[in-house]
């Protein structure tokens, strides 16, 4: 018994030291046509925009899509702010980005300290 708590232990050590980093939040959302552009009606052309934009529809501006789900991190403005610089630290599936802004898409994003990983779950 105690042996498998001190390799429990150990493995749970080796993780944090190995830099194996766990997500601080996670999402679904869906990024439907009304995500395409911004508040003043201009369209987006880029990913992050997209994303960033579905996250102030989901927000503040309680346009909701049925398959979009909170997240406790992109609540708050500032981490909206900071989405974009996330994103280019961060990493796109394969195909993501041109499904993001070629069609409506439904993604997973997992939310990190100062990045963000985005897979697209399907079209």
């Amino acid at each position: 018994m105690m042996k498998s708590v001190y390799l429990s232990a150990a493995f749970l050590l080796a993780m944090q030291t190995a830099g194996v980093a766990q997500p601080i939040d996670s999402y679904t959302a869906r990024l439907s046509s009304g995500d395409h552009f911004n508040s003043n009606g201009q369209r987006l052309d880029s990913a992050a925009a997209i994303i960033r934009q579905d996250r102030a529809n989901y927000y503040v501006y309680g346009n909701r899509d049925r398959e979009d789900r909170a997240d406790s991190f992109f609540s708050d403005k500032d981490n909206r702010a900071r989405l974009e610089s996330m994103l280019n630290r961060g990493r796109f599936s394969s195909g993501a980005r041109s499904a993001i802004v070629n069609g409506t898409p439904l993604i997973h994003v997992d939310i990190y300290e100062d990045y963000i990983e985005v897979e697209v779950e399907s079209d």
